[in-house]
């Protein structure tokens, strides 16, 4: 009974542990979680749901890349590290380029381009800080003595990126109500912007 209970006490503790490490590896200022908050800026909650959408299950793909050991083969491909970095640096200077030049909300029209679900997903798996971080998140908890399980981590850094993210989001969008003024909104975008390329340079130099 005792026995069972401190299992169950210490269950709770890593679990505790996984959760706070994801908060701050994971949930760190990045080039997708940053990306996210942009779009949700320049575009609103709505309209930046299906782009985050993307971003998240990118994510949770990245998680089960690393999870299933893939990350590691990949990794000893020539060549195969720079491809990544390039594409998600392709594409995070034309979303940059999108939220910089996104009219004021009020000036928006249904036929508005606004970044998707395809671009988050591309964008997620082609990130490099998402394998590192995940990696280090996934592999401190394995290291220690486990009473998780590989299926419970998973389930519970699969929710942590959902969370993350959303929190994120909404962090954007409390600046969206700022962007029907047209000098308020270029400037919001253009710090943003300017954000999400700062961010993205300094996750390459790590």
């Amino acid at each position: 009974m005792a026995g069972g209970i401190l299992s169950e006490a210490q269950r709770w503790q890593q679990v505790l542990a996984l959760v706070l490490a994801a908060t701050v590896v994971m949930g760190s200022p990045g080039p997708a979680t940053i990306s996210v908050t942009a779009v949700g800026a320049a575009f609103g909650l709505r309209p930046s749901l299906g782009y985050t959408s993307g971003v998240v299950l990118g994510t949770i793909a990245v998680l089960l890349i690393v999870a299933a050991g893939v990350f590691g083969a990949l990794t000893s491909v020539p060549g195969l590290a720079p491809v990544l970095s390039i594409a998600s640096a392709g594409y995070i200077l034309y979303l940059a380029f999108k939220i910089a030049t996104a009219p004021p909300l009020a000036e928006r029209g249904s036929t508005a381009t606004r970044p998707d679900f395809p671009g988050g997903f591309m964008l997620a798996v082609a990130n490099p800080k998402a394998y590192v971080a995940i990696g280090a998140v996934f592999a401190g908890a394995a290291s220690r003595a486990d009473a998780l399980g590989v299926s419970t981590r998973l389930l519970v850094l699969a929710a942590m990126i959902v969370v993350i993210h959303a929190v994120w989001l909404l962090a954007g969008t409390a600046f969206a109500r700022f962007l029907r003024h047209p000098l308020a909104s270029r400037i919001i975008n253009l710090v943003f912007a300017a954000t999400l390329v700062l961010t993205t340079v300094l996750a390459a130099l790590r």
